[in-house]
């Protein structure tokens, strides 16, 4: 979902981070604040004053969806659930989950958590706006507090469209978990939904694109398409948790891995390793103990010319929880620190002992196949995978 992040500070322990493509955003709402809407409710200011008011607005909106994701983020801690942080993007805010709900009581107090304390914060902003008007206070000022408390309202009440992943549509999904007791199933049906209002958005974007309302309609346009793409891939997401929850990493390693020594040279590596196995990562074992791994991120750091006179050792990172992983640990853990390390090749380990690699490849080809012999299977349990 996301590129390049920018991690600004932390609160209460979630680090709070941007997209790049926040950056475009707040750009185009700090312009269509101080261009259009406040001129076309507070004339008569200064051009300096209404860009003041611009960048005001944006930041207010950034603060409004980084309270409204922390209280996700709070509410998801006190029923257990571990969040990566908090980031903003083009298209808003999400708290970063690395699992599911365990439960639907969770799942709906989580969700809910959001839009409510949306609709708390622009009551207390409307309340400071009405005494700013009479305390006398300047106009810029109140209009922009007012403008605050409004996009907060907005925010809950978009938010609340039964159509997952959006709040609403969690609570939507928690409402039929908890009369089912199935998750998949809940998480079908609000996906559809989901998926289905992401259709619409983006068709009536597109008639508003063809009546003259052009940047009216891209973002409706834009934001449908968004919502559509976002419940398919969370339905998918789940769909992969269902599958290779309860599998060990041992199911699918390899046990004989290609191993290089820490003394050979970065010359030798490429030319013997790299280019004749076609992997970007390997393990460096000496005498049958693991001592960490290389990648050719490493050996692009060294000038061409010295590769011959450096050795595999000076480079080697040494094991961690970000390139090894344990025989007995779940397959959905080593999919997770794949994803977040961006590394493709986990060293599976007994003790400092290398037992074999786990590929993001393999774990795929597994999916695969599992989707393609057992689809009837799963969507009789719920699940349809198409």
């Amino acid at each position: 979902m996301f590129g390049k992040q920018i991690t600004l500070f932390k609160l209460f322990d979630f680090k709070v981070r941007i997209d790049v493509s926040w950056i475009i955003i707040a750009v185009l709402i700090t312009w269509s604040l101080a261009k259009g809407v406040f001129p076309h409710y507070y004339e008569g200011l200064s051009a300096g004053t209404y860009w003041w008011m611009g960048v005001a607005g944006a930041l207010g909106l950034f603060a409004s969806i980084v309270l409204h994701e922390l209280c996700h983020s709070l509410v998801a801690r006190r029923f257990g659930l571990s969040i990566r942080g908090i980031t903003l993007f083009i298209f808003g805010g999400v708290a970063e989950m690395k699992e599911e709900p365990p439960s639907a009581k969770a799942e709906f107090f989580m969700a809910i958590a959001g839009p409510i304390s949306s609709i708390i914060i622009g009551l207390v902003l409307y309340g400071i706006s009405a005494l700013s008007r009479k305390a006398g206070l300047p106009i810029p000022v109140t209009g922009v507090v007012s403008y605050s408390a409004q996009i907060n309202w907005i925010l809950a009440a978009f938010n609340l469209v039964p159509a997952f992943p959006l709040d609403g549509g969690r609570v939507f999904r928690s409402v039929l978990w908890l009369w089912k007791g199935n998750h998949q199933w809940a998480t079908q049906v609000s996906a559809k939904i989901g998926s289905g209002f992401g259709f619409s958005l983006s068709f009536v974007g597109i008639l508003f694109i063809i009546r003259g309302s052009f940047v009216s309609g891209i973002w409706m346009l834009l934001i449908g398409m968004f919502l559509h793409s976002a419940s398919q891939v969370s339905y998918n997401r789940l769909l992969i948790l269902r599958i290779l929850g309860g599998e060990k990493v041992r199911r699918f390693m390899k046990s004989d891995p290609v191993v290089v020594a820490s003394s050979i040279s970065l010359d030798n590596l490429v030319e013997n390793y790299v280019y004749k196995y076609h992997y970007k990562m390997f393990p460096v074992v000496d005498d049958g103990t693991l001592i960490g791994c290389i990648s050719t991120r490493e050996v692009k750091t060294v000038y061409r010319g010295e590769w011959s006179q450096r050795t595999v050792k000076e480079f080697t990172k040494p094991c961690s929880s970000a390139n090894t992983i344990p025989s007995d640990t779940d397959a959905v853990k080593a999919l997770s620190i794949m994803n977040q390390t961006r590394n493709s090749r986990l060293m599976v380990v007994e003790g400092n002992r290398l037992v074999g690699i786990i590929t993001l490849k393999d774990l795929l080809s597994f999916l695969s196949l599992k989707m393609n012999l057992e689809g009837e299977e799963f969507k009789r349990n719920g699940l349809n995978l198409k």
